[in-house]
């Protein structure tokens, strides 16, 4: 009897899960016939790109290392294997130099250990089952008499009978202003336009020490290239007198000159106050009770979803503000008087703690939060830069309570922590077109990422010590990156700070470039796509389509949908190119011994391959509920089950 052949393309954390589910089950109970896995990356099998061993340790993750783990399950008895083994902080601390569980990593630390589950994953292989590593790009898959060839970039085809993609962020074409700009710079040799990816794969080594580098986005991104600019270039942080950092330069470094719509840059994570399998549980913004207002069709984001969230997000804010002022008695009967509110709608949870005797605590506003400096106009740079320093010193000390007893931090973790609850809501067309377009994707994702994805709050004081030794400027909100072709440069400035235009010569793109099957260049999607084997999902809730760009799949186990409807049961996509299919898709780990959607995707499709194949063919279907257009969503689900 011949073998099972599984192919997992893209090893980073989601590949890794995948694999980890399919030994696991292999383990538990043995298939009836041998199987073969194939693990196939491009960069690093087992780390995969963003998480590479060989990255410099000045890219961090954004995650306290505790909170991480790549095992379905918790460490018992035996040694580390599929199903069991330790969190990310555990294997860190048995390696040595840890600095804790509330400690931000490297992103290169992760990947070491991610290498070490893929080994401890291979070294527990029960008999009959045989995996091979692979470091090679896939350039192709294509179906062939009821198996798949897998074509590889040296030469190898292989041949398997089920196929996993968890490939992730690529290239696109560059097109509108980002083309304009990239354009002025072939035009100009002197002139050098980066484009978006992961800061360590950007050329930046290249740049030459005190030229200036203009910088599109102040985001996660936009950190790492601030490293790689400065440590990256032999400098140093160190203590201040007055509890900041001071900025020793090498002399190497260029000039930041750095800018994004809000012109803040992204706010800190609140210090780590919870433990590693804590879980939020919502009381008032829960997918049960959204649907009972509306139980068929898509949402209306604006006005069916947001003001739950809202009263989530208030509820904690006003609760944590309440235990500060009053204790613990009063801040559980602000909560007892919420819940009770809501029984009749959305409850006014200010108002209520209003009546409880809470004074003087200024309202919760998303929209003022993720753009402080929108309706502001200033005298010029110094006065800019005076408001800059005050917003962030103002978040670091927000940052510095932590993220349970500053009411603000606290309540922006609601964003993080109910993602799960958004997923269920506005998944597979749970929003019509065009409230997912222009509410969910246009308003409030920018806003929630700028507020709950943070960096460590020490990336906050390293912006403080460089624009002190002048090597960062941050011009204002509202940035605008031009191109000069008469002085061949680019020029950074804001229309709200009078005389903040700089000239660079170098421009790089920190954003990281959002999913789009349409635009995307890699090989392997190029052919897929055209081939008509994956094409866009279109979301048609409501009176407007909207093409999202993300793969069409259906609901789990995540089958790819062709140009035709048919569904290919065979291939499975999973993560960053069924974005905007799904939402939040670059989600890389779970917590310790818990069972999130990330571990829950994952072993479903690890069930569904490991299921008996025939040769009669690739199944397909054609069922509406699969393709998803508006379909109800699902039923409640917890956010977090225990492993096993």
């Amino acid at each position: 009897m011949s073998a099972t052949r599984i192919a997992v393309i893209g090893s980073g954390p989601r590949g890794m899960m995948v694999l980890e589910r399919l030994a696991a089950r292999l383990g538990e109970q043995p298939a009836s016939r041998d199987v073969h896995l194939f693990l196939i990356d491009a960069v690093e099998p087992g780390a995969g790109q963003v998480y590479r061993t060989d990255q410099p340790d000045w890219f961090l993750m954004n995650t306290v290392a505790g909170q991480c783990s790549a095992y379905s399950g918790e460490p018992d008895a035996g040694p580390a294997r599929a199903g069991a083994g330790p969190s990310f902080g555990q294997w860190w601390e048995s390696v040595g130099d840890y600095p804790g569980p509330d400690s931000y990593a490297p992103r290169g630390q992760y990947g070491r250990y991610l290498r070490s589950v893929l080994a401890a994953v291979e070294d527990s292989l029960p008999p009959g089952v045989q995996l091979r590593s692979i470091k090679e790009r896939v350039e192709e898959v294509v179906r062939l008499d009821g198996r798949y060839r897998v074509v590889l970039s040296g030469g190898e085809r292989l041949d398997v009978d089920r196929v996993v993609l968890t490939t992730g962020h690529s290239r696109h074409r560059l097109t509108g202003r980002e083309g304009e700009l990239a354009d002025l710079a072939r035009q100009h040799p002197e002139l050098r336009y980066i484009q978006g990816e992961s800061a360590a794969d950007m050329p930046l080594h290249e740049i030459a020490p005190g030229s200036g580098v203009g910088v599109i986005g102040l985001g996660l991104s936009f950190y790492d290239v601030m490293a790689a600019l400065t440590i990256g270039r032999g400098g140093r942080f160190a203590p201040g007198e007055d509890g900041g950092l001071v900025y020793h330069p090498s002399g190497d470094e260029p000039v930041i000159v750095a800018g994004s719509r809000s012109g803040m840059p992204l706010p800190a994570r609140g210090r780590n106050q919870k433990p590693p399998r804590y879980s939020y549980r919502p009381v008032l913004f829960t997918p049960g009770r959204i649907r009972s207002h509306r139980p068929s069709g898509p949402l209306d984001f604006q006005s069916q979803v947001l003001p739950w969230l809202t009263a989530e997000i208030e509820l904690v804010y006003y609760g944590t503000a309440l235990r500060r002022a009053f204790g613990d008695e009063v801040a559980e009967r602000f909560g007892t008087q919420v819940r009770s509110a809501s029984e009749q709608g959305v409850p006014a949870v200010a108002d209520i703690a209003a009546g409880l005797g809470l004074r003087g605590v200024p309202p919760i506003d998303i929209g003022a939060l993720a753009r402080p400096f929108a309706h502001r106009t200033f005298a010029g740079p110094e006065d800019f830069e005076r408001a800059l320093r005050e917003e962030v010193e103002r978040d670091l000390a927000h940052a510095v309570e932590g993220n349970v007893d500053s009411p603000l931090k606290a309540a922006l973790d609601v964003m993080r922590d109910t993602r799960w609850v958004i997923r269920e809501l506005v998944d597979f067309a749970g929003l019509t077109g065009r409230s997912q377009k222009e509410d969910f994707l246009g308003r409030y994702v920018p806003r929630a990422s700028f507020l709950a994805a943070g960096p460590p709050e020490e990336r906050l004081r390293q912006v403080l010590a460089l624009l002190d030794r002048g090597l960062l400027r941050i011009v204002g909100p509202g940035t605008r990156f031009d191109g000069d072709p008469a002085t061949g440069t680019y020029v950074v400035s804001s229309p709200q700070v009078p005389g903040s235009a700089v000239p660079v010569t170098t421009l790089v793109d920190a954003r990281i470039p959002s999913p789009d099957l349409r635009g995307d260049l890699s090989p392997l999607t190029r052919r897929l796509r055209d081939s008509g084997m994956w094409t866009s999902y279109v979301n048609r809730g409501g009176d407007t389509g909207y093409d999202t760009g993300g793969v069409a799949v259906t609901r789990s186990p995540f089958h790819p949908v062709d140009r035709d409807g048919g569904v290919d049961e065979g291939m499975y996509v999973l993560g960053i190119p069924t974005e905007h299919t799904r939402w939040f898709m670059q989600v890389g780990s779970s917590r310790p011994g818990l069972w999130s959607d990330f571990v829950h995707d994952a072993d479903a499709i690890a069930a569904h391959a490991l299921r008996p194949v025939t040769r009669a063919g690739v199944p397909r279907a054609h069922t509406p509920e699969l393709v998803g257009s508006g379909a109800e969503a699902g039923g409640e689900r917890s956010p977090e089950r225990k492993a096993g």
